[in-house]
Order: structure tokens, then sequence, then C-alpha cells
């Protein structure tokens, strides 16, 4: 049973063109993460990114789906998951009504019956289905695989490989062509590599001063340039700390919101050591910075010029 991909969506006809699109919905992508991008889209290639958790691999699925007015089919993993939460199930409710009508009818086709039961107007679709059957070409995230037990990895093979779901009491289900497939994980545990073998890769990094300065701009425009950099500069050198949990970008824009509601100018000991619980999540990690990093890291920031010493500068 082919199921045609129907209207294809537009894509970006050069590594400039992604970057810029994906700047129309406020991802900010770096050249080498855009140009694995376009060549997946250009060679109908799953992409599979791997990344700290934070460093904005599902925001590059939801900017993309946004930029080609995609449908965004999320498949959120985690341990545990079954066929039924990811590709389908059938409507049991249903064949129920259907056997008590056929009862009450004195209906004696029992093979007619069974084939009816199980026709394909009786699938519930799950995402990877769906992704299958849209009329329009969808954006399928596939989103913290590794948090999937390590048989899932094989049952997505068919779909990576042949576009296709094979259901045993239907047959094979295929579009002729393929979702734009996005992968990502946390590198919690390792993926199959015949898993990856069918994907392109890229490693998603945190970003450099100046694009997680862009990001912040245009995802907290209340904040000053002054505040914003001291934000990013303070951020990005706890990255470098020995910490249970870095904070992702997610939290940086965090920060930034919450500091312009407290109605903070710059950055200092009080203001930081009160906000932490924006930053970060593990009490560890908390304890840490209130054990002396944060003065150090401030202290950092004024040799850099950053920030002003103690009483300098105004609003």
């Amino acid at each position: 049973m082919t199921r045609s991909a129907g209207v294809a969506v537009v894509l970006p006809d050069s590594v400039e063109a992604v970057v810029e699109a994906l700047a129309g919905q406020d991802y900010v992508c770096d050249r080498r993460l855009a140009t694995a991008l376009f060549l997946s889209l250009k060679l109908r290639r799953p992409l599979f990114l791997e990344g700290e958790p934070g460093v904005g691999k599902t925001a590059l699925a939801q900017a993309l789906a946004g930029a080609l007015g995609a449908e965004l089919l999320r498949l959120q993993c985690y341990e545990g998951l079954e066929v039924a939460q990811t590709a389908y199930e059938w409507n049991v409710a249903r064949q129920m009504i259907e056997i008590r009508l056929a009862e009450a009818a004195h209906e004696v086709d029992h093979d007619r019956l069974a084939r009816h039961l199980y026709a394909r107007e009786m699938l519930i679709e799950r995402p990877l289905l769906q992704a299958l059957t849209r009329p329009q070409t969808p954006v399928l995230l596939i989103d913290e695989l590794d948090r999937a037990d390590e048989p899932f990895d094989a049952f997505l093979l068919e779909v990576l490989a042949e576009n296709q779901i094979t259901i045993p009491e239907l047959g094979v289900v295929r579009a002729e062509a393929p979702p734009i497939t996005l992968i990502t994980s946390n590198r919690t545990r390792e993926v199959h590599d015949a898993l990856r073998r069918r994907c392109l890769y890229h490693w998603v990094e945190f970003p450099s001063v100046e694009r997680e300065l862009d990001i912040v701009r245009r995802k907290a425009p209340g904040a000053s340039e002054r505040l914003s950099r001291q934000v990013v500069e303070f951020v990005q050198r706890m990255r470098t700390l020995d910490l249970f949990k870095m904070p992702g970008v997610a939290e940086t824009i965090d920060w930034t919101n919450a500091l312009v509601a407290l109605n903070a100018i710059r950055l200092d000991p009080a203001v930081v050591q009160d906000t932490l619980g924006v930053l970060l999540k593990h009490q560890d990690d908390i304890a840490k910075l209130q054990g002396g990093d944060t003065a150090r890291l401030l202290d950092e920031l004024r040799a850099k010029g950053v920030l002003e010493l103690t009483g300098a500068g105004g609003p």
C-alpha cells in the first residue's frame, strides 16, 4: 500500500538560504550546522543531531518547520516506548462496536468481518505513520532517541531506510517521498551504528559568545545591550566549570528575562546569587557557585572590561 507524499514543501536552495530561513524564525544557525541541514534536505537523508542538553537541537526542528511552512510531528522518546505510542495502534473500541453490530445483525461472513476490523480506517496513526501519510511533506522530529530502549533503534531502521512501516494485519504502508527527519540525542547511551549509517550526522556545540548574544537579543529584547553581554559572558564562563548540568541557551534566555523582570541593569553578586535557580537546576551546582565561583567569574568579567567596577556605571 503506497501513500503518496503529495505536496512537497519548497526547500532552501543554498546553505545561505538555510541560514536566512532559520533567522526568520529567530534561530541563529552557524554555517557548519546550516551545511549539514542543507545536505540533509538536498539528499533526503535524516539528520542525526547530538550534543549537550540545551544547545538548540529541538528548537532547530521547530524553526525548520516554521521556515518551511510544514507540519511538525514530534515523537518524544522515553524508556519503555512501544510501537503503539510511536507508529500506530488499532482502534479497539471501534472494533468492539463493529463486532457487536455484526452480531446484532447476525453477520455470518467472519472473513469479511475480520478484513473490516483490520481495515485502514481502523488504525490510529502515531507520529511515525503520520509522517508517511500526510498529504504535505512534514518535519518529523524524533526527540531524545537515547532515552528510548535499544530495540527501538532497530524498529526505526525500516522507517529510515525503506521509508515504510510494515503492519502485520494490513501490509506495508509506504510513502513515495521521505519526510524531513531530524533525530536528536543527548548521548546518555550509544545509538546503534546501523541507525547512524542511515543518517547524516552533526555534533551541535554550545554557541560562541557572539552567536549566543545574537540569540539573546532576539529572545530577550527587553534587556539592554550591556546586560545581555554581561549575561552571555558570565554563562559562557560558567560552562567551563565542573557542573552536573551546564546551563543551556534556554537558561541564558530565561535568566536574561528574569533579570529584566527584576529591573536589574547589570550583574552584581547579590542579583546573581538570588537568581541562580533560573540558570542551574541542581543544588550541588548552585552550592558550587555560592561557594565562591560567582565572585571569581564576576572578577573575570571586570578584568575583561565587560563588567564595571562596583559602583561604576549608571542605568
